[in-house]
């Protein structure tokens, strides 16, 4: 009989050998997949769910994303850009938020000569124009409906340093890591990315801990089919009881998202369409035309949640794996992607130095860029959300009073913006 060492060896080598195995084919997921394999490595993503093919006469999907600028020049870098700009969309020009009217702060794109401020896109589609690039690609493979039922390590023997697991010069430990998925495959890697979300497999096994916690507060997600045309202007009502926000999506359609506490958003839920579009009219702002109706709804509760740590040998955590973030700007798959952005930097950085490309050195390097900043935004989006979150007189005055002079076209407001939109 083998010991555990000797049979993880042998497993290791039945196995089908890649240079990076991602788990999870979502949107960051699949963006992972398209730029690692650009370099020229070899490529697995494991995903339990294919998405929906699309036909224009689909309705539309209740999750959409507000893509940054700074993410649609990371998927134009992809290949992916034209053909999801092939999709329905809308680009949207302008933000605005405001608690009482009159104190309001609007952002445009031509504050800071740009043409747009980024697009609204249904998640799926993304992920279908990244998921038809990888198509493309002979070196980059989906293995789909498949799960992880495990992953083990294993040393080489080439001596009893690299053996036990020491870093050479290089920091680079000299493993190979072995995914068993549940159709009993086995795959073996040098490398393996978590982008399975925020309730992660990868970085469970990683023994990684997060820090967070959970709002009072849960997120409906309403599809409404307006009579009219609206202007390309998202825009966002603070109120004591949570935001009322909208996004325009494309064919006089909108989405609307109404923060509450969990008791209100679960009553919400249990109300037919047009139950709903009448409290809609009765507790969004009266800017909301009139005359729409309710097409499709979902919801789910608010959560914060920060990995302590991005990596640990042989692998590495991006988007919801690595972070959760109040969705009130609509950042979360924006700091995904930059994840991604630097991930692939640090990886061709280290290719073209000749390098070890999976070596501590290398994820160390990704994780120093993203963490801080990841940190940053997620902090930044508590304080909004803290300092909006009661109604007490004196700091609704100041709060309103600091909107109206942040509305004022300065250096600083055209600087955040720029930071919002990843530029």
């Amino acid at each position: 009989m083998q010991d555990g060492s000797s049979a993880e060896q042998l497993n290791a080598q039945q196995a089908t050998q890649y240079d990076v195995v991602i788990v999870g084919g979502g949107m960051v997921g699949a963006a992972s997949a398209v730029g690692i394999g650009q370099l020229g490595l070899r490529v697995a993503v494991i995903e339990a769910h294919e998405p929906q093919a699309f036909t224009p006469s689909q309705p539309l999907d209740v999750r959409v994303s507000a893509i940054s600028v700074a993410s649609a020049n990371l998927l134009d870098r992809l290949g992916v850009m034209h053909n999801l700009l092939a999709l329905r969309h809308v680009a949207y020009t302008g933000l605005e938020t405001w608690e009482l009217d009159g104190f309001i702060t609007q952002f445009s794109a031509e504050q800071i000569g740009e043409q747009k401020l980024g697009y609204f896109f249904e998640n799926r589609l993304i992920q279908l124009a990244l998921w038809q690039q990888i198509a493309t690609m002979d070196n980059v493979d989906i293995l789909c409906p498949r799960k992880v039922s495990s992953i083990s390590r294993s040393y080489a023997q080439d001596n009893q340093a690299v053996a036990i697991g020491v870093a050479n010069k290089d920091g680079v430990k000299n493993a190979q890591l072995t995914i068993t998925l549940d159709s009993g495959e086995q795959l073996s890697t040098k490398l393996l990315v978590g982008a399975d979300g925020a309730n992660s497999q990868v970085r469970q096994w990683a023994g990684i801990g997060i820090t967070g916690w959970d709002y009072a507060q849960s997120a409906m997600l309403i599809n409404i089919k307006l009579s009219q045309a609206i202007e390309p202007v998202t825009w966002q009502q603070f109120t004591p009881e949570g935001p009322r926000s909208l996004l325009p999506l494309p064919d006089n359609h909108a989405s609307l998202v109404w923060y509450d506490s969990p008791t209100r958003i679960k009553q919400l839920s249990q109300l037919s369409n047009l139950q709903l579009g009448a409290q809609i009219r009765q507790h969004f702002p009266s800017r909301l035309p009139q005359d729409f109706e309710v097409v499709d709804k979902g919801s789910f509760p608010l959560t914060r949640r920060h990995a302590q740590q991005y990596y640990i040998d042989n692998a590495v955590l991006v988007g919801d794996a690595a972070h959760t973030i109040n969705p009130l700007a609509g950042q979360g798959v924006n700091i995904g992607f930059k994840d991604v952005d630097v991930l692939i930097a640090q990886i061709a950085d280290a290719i073209g130095n000749n390098q070890p490309w999976h070596s501590n050195n290398v994820l160390k390097q990704y994780q120093c860029k993203r963490y801080a900043d990841n940190q940053l935004m997620m902090s930044a989006m508590d304080a909004f959300y803290a300092g909006f979150s009661n109604d007490l007189l004196p700091l609704k005055l100041l709060r309103n009073g600091a909107l109206k002079l942040a509305n004022i076209d300065t250096p600083i407001k055209r600087k955040v913006l720029k930071y919002a939109i990843g530029l």
